[in-house]
């Protein structure tokens, strides 16, 4: 529906009048129209109660009803002033906005500071189409030194349908949630004790982890790739070359400086935020021949980025430790087009081997903002990155949209973003065809003609950070992950103690083909222990009991399929390998 942003920023007015009928003295912040629905902040007099939703609501409806018309009106600042004198986060607004003038708009009883557009009536809004879901805090501008105010979030869609099924799927988002199927899958630990943001991957996670990353080396040993190790601190002097200094220290951790009398020097260090400037040196560590290229530079080198703590959220938004899927590729001018074919190549093969297909992702394409002072490099640099990284999106037929204004600071930035069965959009990976660096690091290497030239750099991370990709992999599989990535692939359980011995020779021939076992030897009851096993979301369970062990055969429960009856363990054995070496 062509005005769907125009309702959902017409019930974020609606919702501040229903407001101020019940609590005429509230304050107003903002109120914008967002992503399947609305917010508005406000700043009570005594907190709202979860119940208060459900009043504000039936009272939205009642002026909806009345097809309240929302006029505008563009006024001088000081008129607004007048208008708004009782309302401080207005009056700040105001003080900002450029020009003379401001425009407002008007429905039934309330005025708000307001650029629009809306409906032109409420009646084009359906009173059954939209709901209040929750109430939360969030920082006014969202700036955690500015007083914290209270939102509420509404969605809104054109029918009463498609408010229904999105409901249902948010209501299986909710249930997909990596933070609440942690807390049967123990795949993380974030405790105050280590610190805000900082994730420590326990068993579980580790084991995902290492199986990515495992997988990773295996690929890009085949595609030519060099590993490398570099320190996780560098000197103030590596992030000024590579602009990371200033142009990303807001998002760095707070310099380390070296007291002359205690170490002997006198140097400021950061812990750091990307692995490009260790990269780029290794590449400086000697002359290099058009010969060597394309040089692949491959790590999964952690970074430290110090997000603000409202912004933190489980294994998706974290400060550290990210072990990023990360490597440059260093090559001439020439080779850039066929590089870069070949790291789209490698996304699309890594996302079809996980479960995605093409409908499933899509690329943004991060340009600069000429107007902007956050970038390095010259106009015509940058003009030339961008045309050529367009040339290049566009050779691959995955769809894309442009995003003005989110570049990096040293070159435009491809992202993969993928959509979740839930219909969450999930920042995957970045990609970046780099003039910037190259120069900036000195890097050269000798044509074939004896001349020097200066190297392209592409940035790429297919499979992202080690913590990010698993919470999104564990929201993606509901917890549910394919055999050869779930932390435990089997657990044999004897019905009583008398099955105890033959549960163990079960478990250690399965230990002998690598296969992750567990035995549930507990004593419980049998339905207990099989309850527990599928609340772990274990792939595969072995019953073992006085038939098992008389047949010498084990009886089968596949997850999400039930008892798939009894057979020979090598029979299982040949099974479960075959889905592990193929990770189907």
């Amino acid at each position: 529906m062509e005005n769907i942003e125009q309702i959902r920023h017409s019930l974020s007015h609606i919702m501040a009048l229903a407001v101020l009928e019940f609590w005429p003295k509230t304050k107003l912040g903002m109120g914008p129209a967002i992503e399947n629905g609305f917010y508005y902040d406000f700043q009570f007099t005594k907190p709202l109660e979860p119940t208060d939703l459900k009043k504000i609501e039936a009272k939205m409806q009642e002026l909806i009803l009345q097809d309240q018309k929302f006029v505008k009106k563009n006024i001088t600042k000081l008129a607004a002033k007048k208008k708004f004198k009782d309302q401080p986060y207005k009056l700040e607004l105001i003080k900002e906005l450029p020009g003379k003038t401001v425009s407002i708009y008007t429905n039934g009883s309330f005025t708000d500071l307001c650029k629009g557009p809306h409906v032109k009536f409420t009646k084009e809004i359906n009173p059954k189409a939209f709901e209040l879901t929750k109430i939360a805090g969030a920082y006014w501008k969202g700036n955690e030194k500015n007083k914290m105010l209270t939102r509420i979030y509404g969605f809104a869609f054109a029918t009463e349908k498609e408010l229904q099924d999105y409901v249902k799927m948010q209501e299986e988002a909710e249930k997909r949630d990596h933070r609440k199927l942690n807390e049967k899958l123990n795949l993380y630990q974030i405790s105050e004790e280590i610190g805000l943001g900082l994730v420590t991957l326990l068993p579980n996670g580790a084991i995902i982890a290492d199986e990515l990353e495992n997988w990773a080396k295996e690929t890009e040993e085949k595609q030519g790739y060099v590993r490398v190790y570099t320190p996780h601190i560098a000197s103030e002097k590596a992030f000024k070359i590579s602009g990371h200094v200033p142009y990303y220290a807001e998002s760095m951790y707070p310099p380390m400086r070296m007291a002359e009398k205690k170490v002997g020097e006198n140097d400021v260090y950061y812990i750091k935020p990307m692995n490009c400037a260790g990269h780029h040196m290794v590449y400086k560590s000697k002359p290099r021949s058009y010969k060597e290229l394309p040089l692949r530079i491959a790590e999964y080198g952690a970074v430290y980025r110090f997000e603000q703590s409202g912004e933190l959220y489980g294994m998706m938004r974290v400060r550290g430790p990210i072990h990023q899927n990360d490597a440059h590729i260093f090559c001439t001018e020439e080779q850039a087009e066929e590089e870069f074919q070949k790291v789209m190549d490698l996304h699309k093969y890594y996302y079809e081997t996980l479960g995605l297909n093409e409908k499933n992702y899509f690329l943004s394409f991060a340009i600069r903002d000429p107007k902007s002072k956050k970038y390095v490099g010259d106009k015509k640099m940058w003009d030339k990155a961008e045309k050529i990284a367009l040339k290049f999106i566009k050779k691959t037929n995955i769809p894309y949209k442009v995003e003005a204004g989110s570049a990096a600071f040293y070159g435009p930035k491809i992202d993969f973003n993928i959509k979740t069965v839930t219909g969450k959009v999930f920042s995957a990976s970045t990609n970046q065809l780099d003039f910037q660096l190259p120069k900036a690091f000195g890097l050269k290497y000798i044509d074939k003609d004896g001349k020097e030239k200066i190297p392209v750099c592409i940035h790429r991370a297919p499979l992202g950070a080690h913590v990010r990709f698993i919470a999104f992999l564990t929201e993606h599989y509901a917890g549910n992950f394919p055999v050869w990535l779930a932390p435990v692939q089997v657990a044999v359980i004897p019905i009583s103690e008398k099955h105890d011995q033959y549960a163990s020779e079960i478990t250690k021939q399965l230990k002998e083909y690598n296969v992750r076992v567990e035995l549930k030897n507990e004593n419980e009851t049998l339905g207990k222990k099989i309850r527990e096993a599928e609340m772990q979301k274990i792939p595969y369970l072995l019953i073992v009991g006085d038939k098992e062990v008389e047949a010498k055969t084990v009886s089968v429960r596949e997850r999400g399929k039930g008892d798939i009856g009894a057979r020979p363990i090598n029979s299982f054995l040949d099974k479960i390998k075959q889905e592990i070496i193929s990770k189907k």
